[in-house]
């Protein structure tokens, strides 16, 4: 059981009649390897507590290594998992190692698979028969928070008009196209997830990543979430689509989805866009256009209900719940907007 760590209480001094001065715990200094003349950084958090890094100018040249032991006893899944998790607490290089045997193929397969196709920035390095190296390139000032979830926003906001245009029968290929750019939005959000970490933590990289404050990492992890969710949706309705019978739908039915759909959308577009112009009243607004869609649902069902072939109703309800449930994530970032900018619209009395 590790202890706590231990507070030491010490006097500001002034020097030289301009300059405050504290001094630093001689353990903690000796620790660190630092001397007379050594240079540390000073960064201050949001509580107005400061964080003092040692050996200021080595931190970034020093890569995290994480060491994953593997044996046969670990599925493919499972070792995926250690995999995901060391990526997303900030590891640079992600070292797999069987020590007494080769890596079992098929826990090398897929491995290997997961990382090329949901792991942003992360190269194999080495592959040789009893370990598996692999190394995060992709700096955080590279792609930022904000470009990360802009790419993850337009990817499943064209997965969802995608997915909404296979209905007509006229293009089926669509539907799995859209079903496997699913992969593509996970890998944004989980290295988006891997910024959030690690800016949560260090304010270096907080501004490194386009954050002003470490308060907007709790606000961007619940839009990530948001956006995540979203393209799944968009996916549901794709595998619906092929479920149905094109040829039993007819014009007016699908309107009214597209109708619906091109709503539930734009509450969603709206609120991204709101979030990036962190505009308080028009995320208010895209709350009110949300609810709307929810009163037309009920038209739309009712319709589909009278005149959609009896085959088809159960898909074609999944499909408009996963169009109203876009809207409801557009809603869900719309009021985290909210959140976020409260204190430009109020004065702290």
């Amino acid at each position: 059981m590790s202890e706590s760590p231990k507070e030491e209480m010490r006097r500001i001094q002034l020097t030289g009649g301009s300059t405050y001065i504290v001094s630093l715990p001689k353990n903690w200094v000796e620790k660190t390897g630092l001397k007379r003349g050594s240079i540390v950084s000073i960064s201050e958090k949001d509580d107005m507590s400061l964080i003092i890094h040692p050996n200021a100018s080595k931190r970034d040249a020093k890569l995290k290594r994480a060491v994953i032991t593997v044996s046969d006893e670990i599925s493919p899944e499972s070792l995926v998992r250690r995999v995901v998790s060391s990526y997303l607490v900030g590891y640079n290089i992600i070292h797999l190692k069987n020590p007494e045997k080769r890596i079992d193929s098929a826990q090398r397969y897929t491995v290997k698979e997961f990382a090329r196709s949901k792991l942003v920035g992360t190269e194999i390095l080495s592959d040789l028969p009893s370990e598996l190296v692999m190394q995060v390139l992709l700096s955080h000032a590279e792609l930022s928070i904000n470009d990360a979830l802009r790419r993850m926003a337009i990817i499943a906001s064209s997965m969802h008009r995608d997915a909404i245009s296979t209905l007509s029968g006229e293009n089926p290929q669509l539907a799995k196209e859209v079903i496997s750019m699913d992969d593509e939005v996970d890998r944004f959000s989980l290295y988006i997830i891997r910024l959030l970490k690690a800016a949560v933590s260090d304010s270096r990289v907080l501004k490194e990543v386009g954050l002003n404050s470490s308060r907007e990492c709790l606000g961007y992890r619940l839009i990530t979430k948001s956006v995540e969710r979203m393209a799944d949706h968009a996916v549901n309705i794709a595998y619906n689509s092929l479920e149905l019978n094109p040829s039993n739908l007819s014009e007016e039915i699908l309107n009214e989805l597209k109708s619906l759909s091109d709503r539930a959308l734009k509450v969603f577009e709206d609120a991204i866009d709101h979030l990036f112009g962190m505009n308080y009243a028009a995320a208010d607004k895209v709350m009110e256009n949300a609810e709307e869609i929810r009163r037309m649902e009920k038209n739309v069902v009712q319709k589909i209900i009278k005149n959609a072939a009896r085959e088809d109703v159960p898909s074609l309800r999944l499909i408009i719940e996963s169009i109203l449930r876009t809207a409801e994530y557009g809603s869900d970032i719309a009021e985290t907007v909210l959140n976020m900018t409260i204190t430009r619209e109020i004065k702290e009395a």
